[in-house]
């Protein structure tokens, strides 16, 4: 009688000849993967340190910068009310008011201005200094005189600016309507416009420094990390502790180590342990942010993760030597080839067009399926970077259609409701210049589409020209002529406003005569759409003209809100609206003027893409 084995035993004898088969994979194994393992793993413990506390410091540079990004939005919605402040004609009118005007009227009207700028959150106060004849000057509430700046040390700042922003420090400020503050303040000299060489007084607009205090208490670093902000010359403006405010941030080695790049990490030898800078600069102040962390503290979170991560190689590479030598050595070596095989067929079903063309004698079926592999993961790879780069430009469709939305109901209501109030005050020229504002956001969005009517094109230009003639009185006349029978025609929005916008302020401003008249017409030309834009200006050179259509100028204003020529972009929108033969063409000579000519395809407006905001 046979004696009953369990079943496990009768595999025996086939692992053991799979393993007697295998013995020159095992070796080759040790040689190859053991052996070298070994002196990795004992390497990595040597290195592994020093990268993840690289990797700590990286992670703690993308903290800071994204806490000076979060700063630099509070800093710029001070800046915008300051810069809404700056460009006011009211504000103007009220500080060069006349000696014959009512002084209490004066304060009045400009105090009114200033409470609507302190709506925003962000503002502490808003303050103006102005000169000691002026009777208001004593009011030291939101009027003050402006001897009293002489004595900070950021007003010569002020006064070399000539009008550009001048953020402070954190400082103690004294107001007597409410307690003592740390503040930063956007500080701006003002001029008379009407006489650009006379002094008009200093801007000034508070921010409390527990918006800056409450913002960077929020970034978690270490527990021992030391926060500050500094200047450009190394001066502490910011830090937690206020008796430090003033001093020197650092030594002189690292604060010219710091200021050699605009953002990074720098290690500073301290005794015996030593400790990480990590620091990124502020946009548009001059400023940077820094985070002092004891290299210690980093050192132990390197440590943690290292003795973690050495465990899991460890145990991982274990596992993996006994899963390959017990299992996959005694296992998968003997149906290696009918597997191969199996692969093969499958890549050839699926479709690999040079398998035909390999020899599958040459190199045996390993060879083959490795080359066929190889060819197969080149197209995958291919169709992959190609997916992923439609995803991205995707990503970024999607990014910019959402900054580009806006709601036009929340913005004509709220225009229309400073309308209401601008009458009610019987500020009449108040009320005209914001329903001009409304008129031409309601012309410029048009519902959110890019082609509108030629009528809405230039009645656009003429809300436009209308705002400008209430900012620059008297300063220029204007003229629209267009023949009826193109006011129905399509052209893409925001062609003429550039254009208009570059007669007014690089023709006629920069004028020496100083006065000036812009000529719009419209008209049929054959078989195109003609529109002209003509100024009396400066005009330019035959050179400067050219290149405009031919390359993106960046020149700057002088008000510092971006490019001053969008010729190139119009002629460019044009050419993809219209096609080749159509665009822009310029004739201009230096103090005779500037015509631009517009040549467009007369497109006539389908119902279904009627989009004019008129309509």
């Amino acid at each position: 009688m046979k004696r009953a084995y369990p079943r496990w035993m009768h595999h025996l004898p086939a692992l053991l000849r799979g393993m007697i088969e295998a013995r020159n994979w095992l070796l080759a194994y040790v040689l190859l993967i053991l052996v070298p393992a070994g002196f990795l793993l004992y390497t990595y413990y040597q290195k592994s340190s020093a990268i993840l506390e690289q990797e700590i410091t990286r992670t703690m540079l993308q903290t800071i910068k994204q806490a000076g990004i979060n700063l630099q939005y509070q800093l710029d919605r001070v800046r915008d009310t300051s810069n809404s402040l700056f460009m006011s004609p009211s504000l103007y009118k009220y500080l060069v008011e006349s000696e014959e005007a009512f002084p209490i009227d004066v304060m009045k009207n400009l105090r009114s201005l200033l409470e609507v700028a302190e709506n925003n959150e962000n503002v502490f106060r808003v303050r103006l200094f102005v000169d000691d004849s002026k009777l208001y000057a004593g009011e030291k509430v939101n009027f003050f005189s402006v001897e009293s700046l002489k004595g900070r040390p950021w007003y010569p700042r002020v006064l070399e600016a000539s009008g550009t922003l001048v953020w402070t420090g954190a400082y103690n400020e004294h107001y007597i309507d409410r307690d003592d503050a740390y503040v930063f303040s956007a500080a701006r000299m003002l001029r008379d416009p009407t006489r650009y060489d006379r002094f008009a007084g200093i801007l000034i607009v508070d921010m409390n420094e527990r918006t800056v205090g409450d913002l960077l208490g929020k970034v978690e670093l270490s527990k021992s990390k030391s926060l500050y902000l500094m200047d450009k010359d190394g001066t502490l403006i910011w830090h937690a502790d206020k008796s430090r405010i003033g001093q020197p941030a650092a030594a002189p080695e690292l604060l010219s180590r710091l200021a050699s790049a605009p953002e990074g990490i720098e290690k500073i030898s301290q005794g015996h342990e030593g400790k990480y800078a990590v620091y990124t600069s502020i946009r548009n102040t001059n400023w940077k942010l820094v985070a002092e962390v004891p290299a210690g503290e980093i050192s132990r979170q390197a440590v943690t993760l290292n003795r973690f991560s050495g465990a899991a190689v460890l145990l991982g590479v274990s596992v993996l030597f006994l899963l390959l030598v017990f299992v996959l050595l005694a296992f998968v070596i003997r149906g290696m080839n009918r597997r191969v095989q199996l692969v093969i067929r499958a890549i050839h079903r699926e479709g690999i067009e040079r398998l035909d063309d390999y020899n599958i004698r040459e190199g045996g079926n390993l060879n083959l399926l490795e080359r066929s592999v190889d060819h197969m993961m080149l197209k995958v790879k291919g169709l992959m970077e190609e997916t992923y780069t439609a995803k991205v430009q995707e990503r970024e469709a999607q990014l910019r259609a959402l900054q580009a939305q806006i709601n036009p109901h929340f913005l004509y209501n709220t225009l229309d409701m400073i309308n209401w109030i601008a009458v009610g005050r019987g500020a009449t020229d108040i009320s005209q210049m914001i329903d001009a504002l409304a008129k031409y956001f309601r012309l410029s969005l048009n519902k959110g589409k890019d082609n509108v009517s030629v009528e809405d094109e230039l009645n656009l230009a003429r809300v436009y020209l209308e705002i400008q003639q209430s900012r620059f009185p008297q300063s220029f006349d204007f003229t629209i002529e267009a023949d009826p029978r193109v006011m129905d025609l399509m052209m893409p929005k925001l062609t003429l406003q550039p254009i208009v916008e570059n007669a007014l302020l690089h023709g006629i401003r920069k004028s020496s005569w100083g006065k000036g008249f812009i000529r719009i017409e419209g008209r049929l030309e054959g078989e195109s759409l003609m529109l002209s834009v003509t100024d009396d200006g400066a005009g330019m050179e035959e050179e400067l003209a050219g290149r405009l259509l031919v390359e993106p100028l960046s020149q700057v204003r002088t008000d510092g809100t971006g490019s001053s020529y969008g010729l190139y972009n119009v002629n460019e929108r044009i050419r993809l609206f219209a096609g080749e033969g159509f665009g822009v063409s310029i004739r201009s000579r230096p103090g005779e003027g500037t015509t631009v000519k517009v040549l467009l395809k007369p497109v006539r407006i389908n119902p279904s893409q009627d989009g004019g905001a008129n309509k």
